[in-house]
């Protein structure tokens, strides 16, 4: 185990996951440890940990694919969840999400949406439409 990329991983998870990421970590560990291994390693220690990009970037890119996959809804929560912790607004996370309609189809997009809408409901924090509008 290549414990520099590890515990760089590790680092930059928590930053941006908080306690969800180790969550997810410590449910893969007993049933597949090398690829809660990789996902720390290669996901965080190498990928996220890139320059280029602001945690806020990765997070609406990471939303974004999620959201367009359309069958990656546990994976989405946690994201967007990790949107929050990085500074992204419930407002910002639905306009990404809505702009994979046009990508993504409308079934992938409702999908995340609902999802989305869980964890913000979760956070008391679900967009009541009167907010401002990115323009």
């Amino acid at each position: 185990m290549d414990t520099q990329r590890y515990t760089r991983g590790l680092s930059k998870l928590r930053e941006v996951d908080g306690r969800a990421g180790e969550e997810v970590m410590a449910a893969l560990e007993p049933v597949c440890p090398d690829l809660a291994r990789y996902v720390v390693e290669f996901g965080f220690g190498d990928i996220y940990s890139r320059p280029g990009l602001s945690l806020r970037e990765r997070e609406i890119a990471t939303v974004a694919a999620l959201s367009a996959l359309g069958y990656a809804l546990p994976q989405l929560k946690v994201h967007v969840r990790a949107a929050l912790n990085v500074g992204i607004t419930p407002a910002e996370i639905m306009e990404v999400i809505i702009q994979m309609a046009a990508y993504a189809g409308f079934p992938a997009t409702i999908n995340a949406a609902l999802a989305a809408g869980e964890v913000l409901a979760d956070a008391g924090l679900l967009p009541t439409g009167e907010e401002e509008k990115p323009a």
